[in-house]
């Protein structure tokens, strides 16, 4: 059996993907679109991509592609998803699916009524070592979850100018964390309280974001969550992850170059945290597109569904509204507006 797919979006992640599908055997890629290609012709080639496009209709409306992989920016997602399930092809989407929940709902619907697959690109639950935590938690090795931590911290902010785009830090950052929680604890979020700050660089607070930020999360199995971010930590990207219970606690810590540590008369140290969240993530990168495959070719649930993202969308916007108003926001009680 093959799977022969297209990528919308040549960027950064598109062409991470095409890199890791070419590692599936059972993989052709035969078009990818963007809206501009002449700096992609090289690359193209290089790669052994059939059809270069400035038009993704093109992709949607060849026969022999079974499955698009969504890369484009956040705004055209969902209306990408909608003429692609009424193409009937599979879909892999980047995160978020939209900047707004009745966007993202209007798109699952149309996924189901063609019956085709959605997975959603939140990397992070692929990562072997947060996958060993949730199984830990449904294991029951940690008893009855009290308490999630989640640190989260880019080793530098983006441009300003994808701040304006990025729909914000809770829809662009912090919404791997709130999938990460859901993930992890295996429970629904009920509450959402949020305090933020501009601590990073003034002009982020200028273009209407913030830069730094402390969540609170009350889950529907009674447990609490807190999550904390900001766009900058000088020494790397940090990404940890502790689940306490009542029978004991597991953590995450960094990952590093290396694992030695040197203890002298003078000092203990280990390397810093690995610096970019592509090397962070590498395997889970591979693995996603890896199981997205496996669940197409072998018409089996894919692991991180349509519901799985728009989840995490409603947390975020819940999460702006706390922020907004200095309350807490019940998630039944989030107002229907996009988050930006």
């Amino acid at each position: 059996m093959s799977l022969t797919v297209g990528i919308i979006g040549a960027g950064r992640i598109g062409k991470l993907h095409v890199d890791n599908l070419k590692l599936i055997p059972q993989i052709r890629i035969k078009s990818v679109s963007d809206v501009a290609t002449a700096h992609l012709e090289a690359w193209a080639i290089e790669k052994q991509i059939e059809v270069l496009t400035t038009d993704y209709q093109e992709v949607l409306n060849d026969p022999d592609i079974q499955a698009v992989f969504i890369c484009s920016p956040t705004n055209t997602h969902a209306t990408i998803i909608k003429e692609a399930a009424a193409a009937k092809k599979h879909i892999f989407c980047e995160k978020p699916v939209s900047f707004s929940v009745e966007e993202t709902e209007e798109a699952l619907a149309a996924v189901e009524k063609a019956g085709v697959k959605l997975q959603v690109g939140f990397n992070r639950r692929f990562d072997p070592n947060f996958r060993k935590v949730r199984q830990l938690v449904q294991g029951g090795e940690v008893g009855n979850p009290h308490i999630l931590r989640i640190t989260s911290r880019d080793p530098q902010p983006p441009g300003v100018d994808y701040i304006k785009s990025s729909g914000g830090l809770f829809m662009d950052m912090t919404i791997h964390d709130f999938d990460m929680a859901r993930y992890v604890m295996g429970s629904e979020v009920t509450e959402v309280s949020a305090n933020g700050a501009v601590l990073v660089d003034p002009a982020i607070g200028e273009a209407g974001d913030i830069d730094t930020a402390i969540i609170t999360l009350k889950f529907a199995n009674g447990a609490l969550g807190v999550i904390e971010n900001s766009r900058r930590a000088a020494y790397g990207y940090d990404q940890r992850l502790e689940v306490f219970g009542d029978k004991g606690a597991a953590n995450v810590d960094n990952n590093r170059a290396t694992n030695v540590e040197v203890s002298t008369a003078h000092h203990v140290a280990k390397e810093k945290p690995l610096y970019f969240f592509l090397e962070r993530y590498t395997q889970a990168y591979i693995d996603e597109v890896t199981e997205f495959a496996s669940a197409v070719l072998n018409n089996q649930e894919v692991s991180c569904t349509g519901f799985d993202g728009l989840q995490a969308e409603r947390i975020a916007r819940a999460a702006k509204q706390s922020l907004e108003t200095g309350t807490p926001v019940q998630l039944n009680q989030a107002t229907p507006t996009a988050a930006n």
